[in-house]
């Protein structure tokens, strides 16, 4: 969903300004952008609005966590993914189920814990595998060993 292409904004000096108007507007609107100078752009929702959207992503987790558990339900998958993700082609075919496991877990995480991130990573992550993969030079040059260059420490986020 391209939240920036279908939700109009104000903001938020106008949301400061005004919060019953801008409350009213995205009431009716079902959401608004409220844009920040200084922070991430934020929206504003109807509670209701809100709780349905999470269940349509708990209910589409389910649904697609349990097709997963059936023979005929992981091929119907693996068929739609590259309809989803047309650059899926450039994953051999265990690399598209393990995108299609890691899509899947991440998905049943932003439903049941709340946290959405991960869907993200794992889209990410999965596309510059494509990508490189893509490009012969790029899969090269991934394939070298590094001669033993420390690349310095790792720091763990999270």
């Amino acid at each position: 969903m391209r939240l920036e292409a279908e939700t109009e904004s104000v903001s938020f000096t106008d949301l400061s300004r005004n919060p019953k108007g801008v409350a009213a507007r995205a009431a009716a609107l079902g959401r608004l952008r409220v844009t920040h100078r200084d922070a991430p752009d934020m929206v504003l929702t109807t509670a209701v609005r809100a709780e349905n959207a999470e269940e349509n992503l708990t209910t589409a987790s389910r649904l697609f966590l349990a097709l997963m558990k059936q023979d005929d339900g992981v091929k119907s998958l693996l068929l739609a993914l590259p309809e989803v993700f047309p650059w899926v082609r450039h994953l051999d075919a265990e690399e598209v189920r393990d995108f299609t496991v890691e899509l899947l877990e991440a998905l049943s995480d932003a439903a049941e814990l709340g946290v959405g991130g991960a869907v993200h990573r794992a889209i990410v992550s999965w596309r510059a595998t494509a990508r490189i993969n893509a490009d012969p030079d790029q899969l090269r040059e991934s394939a070298r060993p590094l001669d033993g260059d420390d690349l310095g420490p790792v720091e763990v986020l999270g």
